[in-house]
């Protein structure tokens, strides 16, 4: 399932990885919201995970600029 990202590892990435990242992770959200809109998912916080996850990662690129 979605795990918490830590600052200090998203740190070592650079901007072609996170994006990566980025990316891999909108697609986990996708298959998240269909999966609940078939048939459920067992747990649901996992949405809120992989968002926050995601902020982590943009507001590192961000701040490397």
């Amino acid at each position: 399932m979605a795990e918490v990202i830590n600052f200090k590892d998203i740190k070592d990435l650079d901007a072609a990885a996170i994006d990566a990242k980025v990316s891999e992770l909108r697609k986990q959200i996708f298959q998240m919201n269909m999966e609940k809109a078939t048939s459920g998912i067992e747990k649901p916080h996992g949405l809120k995970v992989l968002k926050k996850n995601i902020a982590r990662l943009l507001t590192v690129k961000s701040a490397n600029k």
